[in-house]
C-alpha cells in the first residue's frame, strides 16, 4: 500500500517572504522535525501563487490559507497534520 504523503507549498515570492514567510518556513520545519513527521510531508518553496494581497499564502494540499502568520501556524498545523 503506497503512503499518501501531505504536501505543503509555501510562498516564497517577495512579498510573502517579506511580509513574514521567511519566518513560518522556519516554524513549518520546526514542527516537521519535532513531531517527527519528515518523511509523511512534503515541504516545497513556490514563487508566487498570485495572492499577494491576501499573503503571507501557505498551501496544504488543495486548501489554501492567507494571511499566515507566526500566531496561527501552529494552530493550522495541528488541523492538518494531527492525525499522522
Amino acid at each position: 500500500m503506497a503512503l499518501v504523503r501531505k504536501e505543503i507549498r509555501i510562498c516564497m515570492g517577495s512579498s510573502c517572504f517579506s511580509r513574514g514567510n521567511r519566518h513560518t518556513l522556519q516554524l513549518v520545519q520546526k514542527y516537521l522535525k519535532d513531531h517527527h513527521l519528515e518523511r509523511d510531508v512534503v515541504l516545497k518553496g513556490s514563487h508566487c501563487f498570485d495572492q499577494c494581497s491576501n499573503g503571507p499564502i501557505l498551501k496544504i494540499d488543495s486548501r489554501v490559507y492567507e494571511n499566515v502568520n507566526r500566531d496561527h501556524i501552529i494552530e493550522i498545523l495541528e488541523e492538518e497534520l494531527g492525525d499522522l
